[in-house]
């Protein structure tokens, strides 16, 4: 089967020093797969080099067998390619309908702000559906996008990435930790529908710090540390691997199946 996303011998530094040293990973369309590592490890920087935000000092980065080198991250997204931020990033001083809305008329090509109550409605709310928003009530989904709880900003970003794919059943979503300040309960939400994203065709790459939204969801694990990829592999053989236990997980680490747990 040929890889949808395929990187090879990806370099970047900042100064003197190497962010990401020589990394190479491939996906396959509909895959879930976890990038994991302490912090500092090179994780963002791999997603900014992915995604177009940074331009890698060496090697290559091919989607669908197409060369990204000289495509911009505004083209790239063009091409099918999300992103997702550590902090959830929303248009506050928009409605939870109009950061949507926004988003789905960039896709086309449009920007102007003084139609955006009148465009794009079935789809918005499409997404807000399927992110479970629309349950919040007309009043809510025509206010602030402030006003949501952080959770529900998450989701809100989650939808946008997703409306902005030409077609997202056959996009890549990089989502920077996913899961990064919720609730166990809200975490749990979070990740099954980003695992649902994948059941429908859509590639996800996600970096993550709790264990749980990792182990018992990814369907493959890459582990960077210092830049380099040391291991990557099913949940279980990545929870096994020495070098990851010893310079991450901690040798208390235990996996289930399903979850791990330090």
């Amino acid at each position: 089967m040929t890889a949808v996303l395929k990187v090879e011998n990806l370099q970047h530094h900042y100064g003197g020093v190497w962010a990401l040293q020589g990394v190479d990973f491939e996906l396959q369309a509909g895959e879930c797969v976890a990038l994991i590592g302490p912090n500092g490890a090179g994780k963002s920087t791999c997603f900014a080099c992915v995604a177009g935000q940074q331009t890698a000092a060496h090697g290559k980065v091919h989607w669908h067998q197409q060369d990204l080198a000289r495509i911009s991250a505004k083209d790239r997204r063009a091409l099918g390619i999300g992103r997702t931020f550590q902090v959830a990033q929303v248009f506050e001083a928009l409605s939870v309908y109009q950061n949507l809305q926004l988003v789905l008329q960039a896709a086309k090509g449009i920007s102007a702000f003084d139609v955006l109550d009148h465009c794009q409605n079935e789809a918005a709310s499409f997404w807000l559906e399927a992110m479970g928003l629309q349950n919040l009530g007309k009043a809510a989904l025509n206010d602030s996008a402030a006003h949501l709880s952080y959770g529900n900003q998450k989701r809100l970003e989650l939808a946008m990435a997703m409306a902005g794919l030409p077609q997202p059943n056959q996009g890549l979503l990089l989502l920077d930790e996913p899961a990064a300040g919720l609730s166990p309960e809200e975490r749990l939400d979070m990740m099954d529908r980003v695992k649902r994203m994948t059941d429908g065709g859509t590639t996800v790459l996600y970096t993550e710090h709790n264990m749980d939204a990792v182990f018992g969801v990814a369907d493959r694990v890459l582990v960077l540390i210092d830049g380099q990829l040391v291991a990557q592999g099913t949940a279980q053989e990545v929870a096994a691997n020495d070098v990851v236990r010893q310079r991450y997980l901690g040798q208390a680490f235990t996996f289930n199946g399903g979850a791990g747990h330090a």
